[in-house]
Order: C-alpha cells, then structure tokens, then sequence
C-alpha cells in the first residue's frame, strides 16, 4: 500500500496528510517522495524515503518512475505540478499493467486544463462566465495578459494604460489579452473538487485566496458559499476527470458573478487548508483506488477556518 508523490519539493503538508492516512489502515505502509533535487526539497526528508529523478521532460522518465516505483513497491503515485500530467496520462496503463494506479485525470481533459485557450471554451460549454478576451490591437484598459500555458504566476502583467505596453506584450504569441477583473470587487477563490473514477463530482471547498507569495496561497479562508452550488449544477461531471482538481474562480458578492479562471487536475499547493477542514481527499483515494470504496457527496467541512502559514526550516546534518 506505498504510495508515492512525485515532485515533492516544499508539499510537506500534502506528504503529511498521505501518511496520516494511509498508516491509519496499515502501520508498515510508507509514502515516498521523488524530486529532481531531492537533498534540497523539504517534503522528501519529511518522506518515509526519497529518490531522485530526471527530469519530466528527459526521455527516462517515465521508465525511471517505473523503476522506482517497482521497488519502492508502490501502488499509488499522486503528482503535484502540471509538467508531469500529459507524461503520465499518456502512460497510464503501462503503471496500471504493473499494479501502480497514478492518480492522474486522461489526457484529452489534460490538455484542456493545460491550454487557457481550451479551458476557457470548456467554462463556456458548461454556462460558466470568462474574462471578456480583448483585441490586443484595439485594447481597452485596463487589461490583464498571461500566458495560455504558463503556470506559477510567470508572465502575468496588469496593464493600467496603453504607454505600459511592450513589443513583448504585442508580439509574444504565447500571452492571451483579457478583461481585468478588479479584486477591489472580486474575491479569487481556490476551489478543492475531488472526482470519483467515473468522473462525478464528490465534494466542493471554496477558498477565498488573501494572501498569495511565489502564485500559491499563504492566506486563505474556507467559505461556503455561491460557488458550491454553482461548481455542482455546472460541473456536476466531468468526462476523464479524477481525484483532485483545483480551479480558480472570481466572485463578486453583490453582483454574485462567478468568473472562471482555470483549473488544475491536481492537488493545489494550498490543499492542506481543505484537508484540515476535514475534506479528506488522501483518505478517500486510498478507499477508493485501494479498496475498491464507493465515495459518498460530502460537504460536512468546516467553513470560516482560517489558515495562516509561516516559514519553517528542516535540518539535514553532515551536508556537503
């Protein structure tokens, strides 16, 4: 019953919460970690063990993954950043044919998620509002422009005039021009969604984001609101969609407009807050790819908890 999460680096949360529950079945289990760097990820030294990995993007990783996880006899693999979803979509089966399940959604839905551009076309489909999309030759201001396939908070620039803008905002193909959603009357929210194998929604945790370091949360509240209701008549199911799935909504509370951003197919860095208000994602994908458990709706977290984080240090001695 091991189970493995890949690019560990600072989740050291997101390591705890897995061996919280997973030792609760089985004392001997252990959750392992991997990172390209693992002496210097945090996570992997809170980690029952760790192993180092090439990178995504080299041609070993998939069979290097592989490697490790036969002999770290793993039977779950839950990855935690976006560059490694199409790789392990897309070798799925080859882990499923060696009794390792990696909790990863199939890769049409992937790329959706992966391409702003798509991903806002699936907010259509399903009656959700966008960012109005601006003609970056005929602009009105402000606007907001960010990339449609970046992730961390690279490139995302508010432009408040038109003598702000660059040759580089005009000519990058790569950055999608948009409405600017004033968070003077918005709130951004991170909503936790968890997806049964068959793609039906199982549990909704809106997060309303106050402080944010490095794009993830370092402020944040539960609610329960709007959203709820609105992220279960809309996105009830989602076709290929499993486990984890983090998206980003804009809410405005008098208006009551909900502006989807985006989503993630994984576990957001700010998961632990969720988790700690008792939507237990880890324990309920070890029930149901583990132990074959039907997962019931449920909504019975704690709303208003607040969640303040602060830098702590791990110390590994002897290092050179």
């Amino acid at each position: 019953m091991n189970i493995l999460i890949t690019s560990a680096g600072q989740r050291v949360s997101l390591v705890r919460a897995f061996q919280n529950e997973i030792k609760k079945i089985d004392k001997d289990a252990k959750v392992y970690t991997v990172d390209f760097n693992p002496i210097l990820a945090p996570a992997c030294h809170i980690s029952d063990g760790f192993d180092a990995i090439v990178k995504v993007t080299s041609q070993d990783y998939i069979s290097k993954l592989l490697e490790i996880c036969i002999n770290r006899k793993i039977k779950l693999i839950i990855p935690t950043i976006d560059t490694e979803l199409l790789t392990l979509s897309q070798n799925k089966d080859l882990f499923i044919q060696n009794g390792i399940i990696p909790i990863v959604s199939n890769f049409e839905f992937i790329q959706k998620c992966r391409d702003k551009r798509i991903s806002n076309q699936f907010f259509i489909d399903n009656g959700i509002d966008i960012p109005k999309i601006i003609d970056k030759h005929a602009s009105t201001f402000p606007l907001f422009i960010k990339p449609y396939d970046g992730s961390l908070s690279k490139d995302i620039f508010v432009i408040r005039e038109k003598s702000e803008l660059t040759a580089y905002h005009l000519t990058n193909s790569k950055l999608m021009f948009m409405e600017y959603i004033d968070p003077s009357q918005h709130d951004e929210y991170t909503v936790d969604t968890y997806y049964d194998k068959e793609g039906f929604l199982k549990c909704v945790v809106p997060r309303k984001r106050i402080f944010v370091r490095s794009g993830e949360v370092n402020k944040a509240v539960t609610h329960k609101n709007e959203i709820i209701s609105f992220v279960k008549e809309r996105l009830n199911s989602i076709h290929g969609a499993v486990g984890c799935l983090t998206m980003q909504f804009f809410f405005n509370s008098l208006t009551k407009r909900i502006v989807g951003i985006e989503i993630n197919p994984r576990f957001g860095g700010g998961y632990p807050l969720s988790y700690l208000a008792g939507a237990n994602f880890p324990k309920w994908l070890i029930q149901e790819y583990l132990f074959n458990k039907e997962i019931p709706f449920f909504e019975d977290w704690e709303a208003n908890l607040l969640m303040l984080r602060y830098d702590d240090e791990v110390l590994i001695r002897n290092y050179e």
